[in-house]
């Protein structure tokens, strides 16, 4: 069996409807049901930022962006949905 997925989808921006933190880890759910997650440790200001300044993460434009008010931080949930990290993993699973 094959999936055909309609081209129109495949130019539709991530569109995140809820965001949270666990154990250092940034969650995302995305409009379309799918929950993307990575480790505070892949940005640069997150991964000296304490447990509960990550905690204060809020969905901002319209849910494209994540922001961290108190860290001055702004990420695009495209970006990470899409791997543009500034940080290499730490102990990449082999």
């Amino acid at each position: 069996m094959s999936t055909i997925v309609p081209d129109s989808d495949l130019k539709t921006e991530p569109l995140a409807v809820r965001v949270w933190v666990e154990q250092r880890t940034i969650y995302l759910e995305l409009v379309d049901g799918r929950i993307f997650g990575f480790p505070a440790d892949r940005f640069h200001l997150l991964r000296v930022a304490s447990d509960a300044a990550l905690q204060e993460v809020q969905l901002e434009v319209n849910g494209f962006a994540l922001r961290w008010e108190n860290l001055d931080e702004d990420i695009s949930v495209a970006g990470v949905v899409s791997g543009k990290f500034q940080l290499p993993l730490a102990n990449p699973a082999r």
